[in-house]
């Protein structure tokens, strides 16, 4: 188990190197108040003075500390000599004879074995993001420390919760130090270290009041109580590190840190250690085993291998999961292109298919929210139009006084004894006009789902497209190209459909009525209604007895002008003029339905032969002949800075990722336990 934190140091060097830490991995955050005792809990932890010191908020970075327990010089160099000796973090660094040393991430492959220099590169690095009037910031300083007399560790030390903005501190200085501190120790996977002074109320404590926020169960929890050789004579800390005032499942443990007057007497950490072991047999006994700073330094040790086992196998299963994610992404953007002309004809030929495919319904990404492609001209066909078409009325807009002026007009200066044929061919041809406008719709609303097409292939059906912006366009350029030629060809088809219908009123169609028929089943109907012929003779001399009332006839002493258009004035019709209308309607309303019948089975047919057909056959010859040109196809395949960019990105994280699998994989599972 004691190999399993170096891994975990390992893995964030991993991920470090990408510039991302897309897996939570475990570590110790420390959290406390300003000028609770952290810095020095965690020089107490290293065993030298590496921190920076001073009046007010001095840590403002995150600092990620991880501690690498090495041999001493001696036996590393007897190990570097040494023949099959596996690689680890002690001879990572050959040739370096210093017992103790660190390094910074920012500062690559320079050593710094003087640790009041690392302390100066922690003060600069700092200024460098935050500035130097006390500004805080969340990009965390990464440090390596590697000595014979640490444990192995990962901490993060926060900046201190503070309450009033000093130097060029924002308002929300507070609010921010939250956050960060809430951003860190939110994860599921970090093991929170409270440290609280001892000479202020417990129940006060902002850093177990944040630690509660997240784990209120106390599960991840461990509490330090600093500084207790300060606190007021007659008092001491043995309920609260007995866990009596506020329990803490992980445990409480007491801890001395160094004077001010000690720091500035430069008095050693081993000084102190010993000193604090003292003081803790004189006053504290029976706690004397479970206290103090070694102690300390053992029992995270301890929580952090345990932690990272039960962690380890959730761990493993993210990192594999990302695997497969990023490199599922790394395929969608494709290879580098080498063979322009192959990939130009791979590109087309596969745009091409995805288009047919949505039409004919094959596609592989079928969208669920709503209808596309075939689907949807098969809805603009049978739906769309075909209900626009049965909702005409085959008499619309036509009245009896209009039918009957066009029987009259028809005749001429004769009165007709039949019904003249002319007048029903006028009318007729008026309904059937009206089957134009939605047939000219119909092709309309097709075209403009052509179109949608092309949009819908290059979203969801050809990823590679997207990487080439300039082609892109010019694919689509060139379809709608095609789509605006066949355009105007199918508008004159189906205009000529209804032009085809009015040029020949075809009287004999087997489905059409015979005026005879109609005329004699109008006359019988109305024979029982009325009392035969006598009947109609008494109208008829009423009629030449009654004044033209009929059409609008001048009264005496008003000038005549003929060439005025008779007015028609509501009266009831006369027998005759009711039957006449009758059978004119009937006539009508059968050859109507007859050609709206036609109409609805030509129009989506012809659609379908010199639009959709005509673009599904020629689309993909229509590509290459506009676009397999050598002279553009350099131009055309020049891909975008984004897609490049990303495609390297996602290339780096696999590989960090895969680089974390290897690392994971080499810890046996008998190790673990």
């Amino acid at each position: 188990m004691e190999t399993l934190i170096p891994t975990i140091n390992r893995l964030q060097e991993v991920f470090l190197t990408v510039g991302a830490e897309i897996v939570q991995l475990p570590q110790i955050v420390v959290v406390g108040s300003q000028s609770s005792g952290k810095s020095s809990v965690l020089e107490s932890l290293v065993g030298r003075d590496f921190l920076p010191r001073g009046s007010g908020i001095v840590t403002r970075r995150p600092l990620v500390l991880q501690l690498f327990n090495v041999a001493p010089p001696q036996e590393r160099l007897k190990t570097e000599n040494g023949n099959g000796v596996k690689q680890n973090a002690q001879n990572s660094y050959p040739g370096v004879k210093a017992e103790e040393w660190g390094t910074f991430l920012h500062c690559k492959n320079q050593i710094f074995t003087d640790f009041q220099e690392i302390r100066q590169e922690i003060e600069a690095e700092t200024e460098r993001s935050s500035g130097d009037n006390k500004g805080i910031s969340p990009e965390p300083i990464y440090l390596k420390i590697f000595s014979p007399k640490v444990l192995n560790l990962t901490l993060v030390d926060l900046p201190g919760i503070t309450k009033v903005p000093v130097g060029d501190q924002p308002e929300d200085i507070e609010a921010q130090v939250q956050e960060m501190i809430l951003s860190f120790i939110s994860n599921p996977n970090s093991l929170i270290l409270a440290v609280s002074p001892a000479n202020s109320d417990l129940a006060t404590s902002d850093a177990l009041k944040l630690a509660r926020e997240v784990d209120p169960d106390g599960r991840r929890t461990l509490l330090v109580v600093s500084k207790l050789d300060l606190m007021d004579a007659g008092t001491d800390a043995l309920e609260v590190l007995l866990g009596r005032v506020i329990p803490v499942r992980l445990g409480i443990i007491g801890v001395v840190n160094r004077s001010q007057h000690d720091i500035n007497t430069q008095k050693s950490l081993e000084d102190s250690m010993r000193d604090e072991q003292a003081f803790l047999q004189r006053h504290y006994p029976s706690l004397v085993s479970r206290a103090g700073s070694r102690y300390l330094a053992k029992t995270l040790s301890r929580l952090l291998m345990h932690h990272i086992r039960d962690c380890l196998p959730d761990l493993k299963t993210r990192v594999t999961v990302l695997s497969s994610q990023y490199q599922a992404r790394l395929n969608s953007y494709g290879q580098p292109v080498e063979d322009h002309s192959a990939t130009l004809l791979q590109i087309v030929t596969k745009f091409a298919s995805d288009y047919c495919n949505t039409i004919e319904g094959t596609a592989r990404h079928i969208q669920t929210s709503e209808l596309c492609g075939g689907a949807r001209i098969c809805y603009i066909f049978h739906e769309t139009f075909g209900r626009t078409l049965q909702s005409i009325d085959p008499l619309g807009g036509l009245t009896d006084l209009d039918i009957l002026t066009a029987i009259r007009n028809a005749t001429g200066p004769r009165p007709a004894l039949f019904v003249p044929e002319v007048s029903f061919e006028l009318l007729v041809k008026r309904q059937i006009k009206r089957l134009e406008e939605p047939s000219m719709r119909c092709v309309e609303l097709v075209h403009e789902e052509l179109q949608r097409i092309i949009q819908h292939c290059s979203s969801f059906s050809t990823q590679e497209l997207l990487r080439f912006p300039k082609l892109h366009d010019s694919i689509v350029e060139v379809v709608t190209g095609l789509l605006r030629k066949r355009l105007p060809i199918t508008n004159d088809m189906v205009h000529n459909l209804v032009a085809i219908e009015l040029a020949y009123i075809n009287t004999k169609h087997p489905d059409f009525t015979d005026a005879a028929q109609v005329s004699a089943s109008v006359n019988s109907q109305q024979a029982e209604a009325l009392d035969g012929g006598k009947r109609w003779k008494n109208e008829k001399v009423a009629e030449e007895k009654a004044p033209a009332t009929g059409f609008g006839s001048p009264s005496k002493g008003q000038a005549i002008n003929l060439l005025d258009t008779a007015v028609p004035v509501s009266r009831k019709l006369s027998a005759r003029e009711q039957r006449d209308c009758e059978v004119i309607q009937r006539l009508i309303k059968c050859y109507f339905l007859i050609v709206r019948k036609s109409i609805q089975d030509s129009v989506p047919k012809t659609v379908m032969h010199f639009l959709v057909n005509y673009v599904k056959e020629h689309l993909q010859s229509e590509l290459v002949g506009q676009l397999y040109k050598q002279p553009l196809l350099q131009e055309l395949l020049i891909e975008s800075q984004d897609t490049a960019q990303q495609r390297t990105e996602v290339a780096q994280m696999l590989e960090a990722l895969k680089k974390a699998n290897n690392i994971i994989s080499e810890i046996r599972e008998t190790h673990l336990w």
